[in-house]
């Protein structure tokens, strides 16, 4: 039987902006291996995967095209918008997955898409990593280090939109990528992501990083709700506000193709 596929620009309400996902809903779970090759045909930064659990309940897992990984938010918002499309009488999900537990999503009037993140808090080091400061070309003004990334603060925007990463040399970091990151000057922060430790380049907007960018950033300019750009290429809007025991992370999509997978 033909499986449905979406592709979904997340975190902009503009075609061709924010990062791309493919969103591949389910009756039940394929074999790892196959799930896998259709992340790699897809050729995405990330392909999603969902099993209806319950009304309004999905496991979800999401697959780069190289490998599995544990924690994707805008494929989230994807796997959401699509959801949402399919099932209009749902006015919350919760998607569970195995290294976060559940993530409540709900949709608002304006069609904007919340997630409720657990907090990934990045906690100061002393000594960054020799392979870090080698691999990005301006040196950060601090280092700080979540299960996810490393995170190279830096005083000005300027410096984030200039610094340039020697894949190389970040490639030692793994499984850690590398989020650089300063205060917006039309903003509250400013982010890139860089992630040759897990087979990319510069990911376009990373909707994870943000549940340790948001309390680092809210706790630096003390205020609750920020206001996060991810100043890749195609570039990225993210509305976020910090509890004591989340991060709500907020943005729009946009439907760019629909089709169906003919598996042999």
């Amino acid at each position: 039987m033909p499986l449905p596929i979406y592709q979904v620009d997340a975190f902009t309400d503009t075609l061709f902006k924010g990062n791309y996902a493919a969103v591949v809903p389910l009756p039940q779970w394929l074999p790892d291996e196959l799930m896998q090759v259709i992340a790699a045909e897809n050729n995405l930064s990330e392909t999603a995967f969902v099993v209806a659990q319950s009304a309004g309940r999905y496991s979800i897992r999401w697959f780069s095209p190289w490998s599995e990984i544990d924690f994707c938010g805008h494929a989230t918002l994807a796997s959401a918008f699509i959801l949402f499309r399919l099932h209009p009488e749902l006015t919350q999900l919760t998607f569970n997955a195995a290294a976060v537990g559940d993530l409540v999503v709900t949709q608002d009037a304006s069609a904007r898409i919340n997630m409720r993140f657990p907090r990934l808090d990045p906690q100061p080091v002393t000594e960054a990593p020799t392979a870090l400061l080698a691999g990005l070309s301006l040196p950060p003004q601090q280092v700080l280090v979540n299960r996810q990334a490393w995170f190279a603060v830096y005083a000005e925007e300027q410096s984030v939109l200039q610094v340039e990463q020697d894949p190389e040399q970040l490639k030692q970091l793994a499984p850690r990528d590398v989020v650089v990151t300063a205060p917006g000057r039309q903003s509250d922060c400013v982010s890139r992501y860089f992630w040759p430790a897990n087979g990319g380049l510069e990911d376009m907007v990373t909707g994870s990083i943000h549940a340790g960018l948001a309390p680092y950033w809210a706790d630096r300019l003390g205020k609750r709700e920020l206001l996060a750009i991810q100043a890749s290429s195609r570039g990225g809007r993210l509305d976020c506000v910090v509890a004591p025991d989340h991060v709500q992370i907020s943005g729009h999509a946009v439907l760019y193709l629909e089709g169906q997978i003919h598996l042999p």
